[in-house]
């Protein structure tokens, strides 16, 4: 069976995300592989797993991600998606809250030959740091 683009997204979100598999990471993306959001542009696997996957983890052991939807065109696909988990680890500087969150976003990836060779990574960081901080939940988010 062939796997398309949006297969392959899916399956990103699912063994990276919700099956912790870092393997997964490695075997997507390639060394140049560059991913863009609002904490700035990260290249290949290790920059991805120490600036992003590692403190949104280590602050919240539990999150899962949900994929809601997807678009897919040529080589690129745009997943819609929602994250739960608890804020119990001071992964991203803030001590824990013990808040638990649930925020959405959207992850645009072009592929090539089967990686994830570029992506950009829209939710609301400022309005999760908020929620934590103030427990002021935005509209982008909810009390999970």
């Amino acid at each position: 069976m062939a796997t398309t683009n949006a297969d392959l997204a899916r399956r990103w979100m699912d063994e990276v995300w919700n099956q912790r598999r870092t393997e997964t990471v490695h075997e997507l993306l390639t060394p140049a592989s560059r991913c863009r959001s609002e904490t700035g542009v990260m290249t290949g696997p290790d920059e991805f797993l120490d600036r992003a996957y590692g403190p949104l983890t280590a602050a919240f052991p539990d999150v899962r991600v949900t994929v809601e939807g997807t678009v897919s065109e040529g080589d690129q696909v745009v997943v819609r998606w929602t994250a739960t988990g608890t804020h119990t680890g001071d992964g991203i500087g803030l001590p824990p809250t013990g808040r638990k969150l649930t925020f959405r976003g959207m992850t645009w990836v072009r592929i090539e030959n089967g990686k994830m060779v570029e992506g950009v990574d829209v939710w609301n960081h400022a309005g999760l740091f908020k929620a934590l901080e103030t427990g002021e939940i935005p509209p982008s988010m909810s009390a999970a």
